[in-house]
């Protein structure tokens, strides 16, 4: 048994409490009985969702996209401020360990898509990939399902936004993002959340190391795709004194856009955060909170769409003068970018489809 106040190595969190909707509630207990310190860490279990649809479609006021795709539900990385965590309630789970341990994906997801963009009636409008959780997250190696996604979308030269950690795998689809991007059908953002390899260790245990999300960003932009840093997000006393390092170092490795978001702490993720705050900075837990609360008025998360991704206050103003003013001195944000474009949409002749008639 692995000892309950210690955190778990390679995860980003150590609690596992029931989801919001769960009728039972069980409480842990040890006795003093002796713990195995070499314990090994919880393993990540794979199970398929048989989804019908692939394409998500959302009305938030707040976000640039209208629809999006997500292959997968759960996350390995295991961030612990993972505004995503929440969901996997619906599942009967726990939006702690089992976020991060057991994982759903869509075998059938290209196939999904693929028939969704046939349909006569389909108008194109660029798809978000990575809003939910990370299409580039561990499993995706040897699962393939993102790229599988991705080949779809170059068939059909269809617009994709991109958001992603996973920069080390990635790399792996340069070949279809370099030919995407020719067309305006691409843009990646890679989002930064520290440059010390120490506080990625604990924040986000599995994602990629702050060097390589740089070098990968660098071949992006070599290759022509446009990419944009996300930092993200902004955690008072944690993270935030590094917004100007992360921006410089995005810009230096060929990122002309930015953008950043506030801390979001809903529902479950509330208690994991306190517990991480406890766990890895005991000695600024409080105040970290305490400054959390100035940007939500008062509370640990408020979700008003006006406000719950820049925050509120005289600290949230600050962080916002901070970046405006960070993005000017390094020209982040200056070039227009012209958009993603849906003039190349076409669907592709399936083999045995009778040929249309030129007259």
């Amino acid at each position: 048994m692995s000892d309950p106040e210690k955190p778990i190595r390679g995860r980003g969190t150590r609690l596992n409490p029931e989801g919001r909707f769960e009728s039972r509630r069980r409480e842990d207990f040890d006795e003093d009985w002796p713990h195995d310190e070499d314990a090994p860490p919880p393993t990540t279990e794979l199970f398929i969702d048989h989804a019908r649809t692939i394409i998500t479609r959302n009305d938030s006021p707040d976000i640039p996209f209208t629809q999006s795709v997500n292959p997968y539900r759960g996350c390995e990385h295991g961030c612990v401020y993972c505004y995503a965590r929440p969901a996997h309630a619906y599942l009967n789970l726990s939006p702690g360990l089992d976020f991060e341990t057991k994982l759903f994906y869509k075998p059938d997801a290209a196939a999904l898509l693929e028939e969704e963009l046939r349909k006569p009636g389909y108008r194109p409008e660029w798809i978000s990939l990575g809003a939910n959780t990370d299409p580039w997250q561990p499993v995706e190696r040897r699962l393939g399902i993102t790229r599988g996604i991705l080949e779809v979308l170059a068939r059909f030269r269809h617009p994709v936004g991109i958001v992603t950690k996973g920069a080390a795998i990635i790399e792996r689809d340069l070949d279809l993002l370099a030919v995407m991007a020719r067309d305006q059908l691409v843009m990646v953002a890679i989002s930064i959340t520290t440059l010390d390899p120490e506080l990625k260790r604990t924040l986000e245990p599995r994602e990629s190391a702050p060097a390589t999300r740089l070098r990968v960003m660098r071949r992006l932009a070599d290759a022509g795709v446009p990419v944009m840093v996300m930092f993200s997000p902004v955690i008072p006393a944690v993270n935030d004194a590094e917004m100007e390092r992360v921006l410089e170092a995005a810009r230096d490795a060929g990122a002309r856009h930015a953008s950043y978001t506030m801390l979001r702490l809903p529902y479950e993720v509330r208690d994991l955060f306190r517990d991480w705050l406890q766990t890895h900075l005991p000695l600024r837990a409080d105040h970290v909170m305490s400054l959390v609360r100035q940007t939500r008025g008062g509370r640990d998360y408020d979700s008003d769409y006006a406000t719950r991704m820049r925050g509120q206050g005289v600290l949230a103003d600050v962080i916002a003068q901070r970046f405006r003013a960070a993005c000017r001195r390094l020209g982040l944000n200056t070039e227009r970018f012209s958009g993603l474009s849906t003039a190349h949409f076409r669907v592709p002749p399936r083999s045995g489809d009778q040929l249309g008639l030129e007259i």
